[in-house]
């Protein structure tokens, strides 16, 4: 096996990478209370930019998509204007960048919604876990179901933030689908209780996402439009699995083949633990899907070269790693030491933790 594959160039769809490791995307509540990223941004992207591609951190689509206080938006022409720096940085250091599109669906409060109104969701199902809300850490609000005469704006609201991305100078867009969030709520069945055209049989629970994913593709075309999966991630809002994880995924990921889109980014395992799959059969889904595929979730050097050496994964995504260290690819690539960023500097905060970090040690 050729071990220098992870750092050979690659291309996903319509998107040619300098290399194949992906910074996956990662929350850090570092925008103001409407969404508008900081200048401190542009620095952090930039510094960043070597990655093969950069997939920029869940963005909301409307402020109902909104379930994180300080979490950026791409529906206004305030977020526009604030992202647009940020893109002309990373090409100006060579990198590319695709922005993740969000809606978090029941894993919301009522401060975070406009005039304090309940979150929305499939089913009027209250999430587990908490949010991170102006006023702290709180459990998400009870959700209303969506009534089906609402979809199309929902789907319209997608559609207009892949515009706006477009505005903004992304490379593409990835349609968020993971983690317990809306378009998950939707396709699993402890999630979904609808018994419309959206509910029901996998076909009418993945009908939301397969959707959305043609809405944007008329707005970038499909192969710069990839899409994330959790199939088996229970962590954010403590969301129970689909009934049959793999039925379901294969059906989805061989619907998405045949649009032709750039690229299934999964996250194998559980979000932030576990990596053992059990029955499920990620390469399984891989073949379903016929493109490109990133991988997702604990991964390291050696298993990261393995990955792309043996051609289970086209490109590897690193998310807590890229946080300490803007230079990841060319630590990798040395197999120099890495630095573990304190948790504590995660989420919200200035440039300590985020830009800069005053306890780094030379490495």
């Amino acid at each position: 096996m050729n071990h220098e594959t992870l750092f050979s160039p690659a291309r996903l769809g319509a998107i040619e990478v300098a290399n194949r490791v992906a910074m996956a995307p990662l929350t850090r509540s570092r925008a103001d209370t409407d969404g508008v990223q900081t200048p401190l941004a542009v620095t952090y992207y930039g510094q960043r930019a070597s990655a093969g591609l950069i997939i920029a951190e869940a963005t909301n689509i409307s402020r109902q998509g909104r379930g994180y206080a300080y979490t950026p938006g791409i529906y206004t022409d305030a977020h526009v204007a604030a992202w647009k720096p940020v893109t002309d940085a990373v090409h100006e250091a060579g990198g590319k960048i695709v922005l993740q599109l969000w809606h978090v669906g029941r894993m919301s409060h009522a401060s975070l919604q406009a005039n304090g109104a309940a979150p929305v969701a499939p089913s009027a199902i209250q999430a587990g876990g908490n949010v991170f809300t102006e006023q702290g850490f709180l459990p998400p609000s009870t959700p209303r179901a969506l009534a089906t005469d609402e979809i199309p704006g929902l789907i319209e609201d997608y559609r207009h933030a892949a515009q706006r991305a477009k505005d903004a100078g992304f490379d593409g867009i990835e349609v968020h689908a993971a983690n317990g969030y809306l378009l998950e709520q939707f396709l699993r069945d402890s999630t979904n209780h609808r018994d419309d055209r959206y509910g029901g049989p996998i076909e009418n629970r993945a009908r939301l996402i397969l959707e959305v994913v043609e809405a944007v593709a008329g707005v970038w075309g499909a192969d710069r439009v990839g899409l994330r999966l959790s199939p088996l991630s229970t962590a954010i809002g403590d969301t129970p699995l689909d009934s049959s994880p793999m039925q379901t995924h294969i059906y989805l990921a061989r619907r998405l083949g045949e649009l032709g889109i750039a690229y299934l980014h999964v996250v194998e395992g559980q979000l932030h633990g576990d990596k053992d799959a059990g029955d499920f059969d990620f390469q399984a889904l891989r073949t379903a899907f016929g493109g490109a595929y990133i991988a997702n979730n604990g991964y390291d050097r050696p298993t990261a070269l393995e990955a792309t050496a043996s051609g289970r994964a086209d490109m590897v995504a690193f998310g807590k790693a890229f946080i300490g260290n803007p230079d990841l690819v060319a630590r990798l690539r040395q197999n120099r030491p890495l630095f573990d960023a304190p948790a504590s500097a995660y989420f919200g905060g200035g440039a300590e933790g985020y830009t800069e970090f005053s306890l780094q040690k030379a490495a």
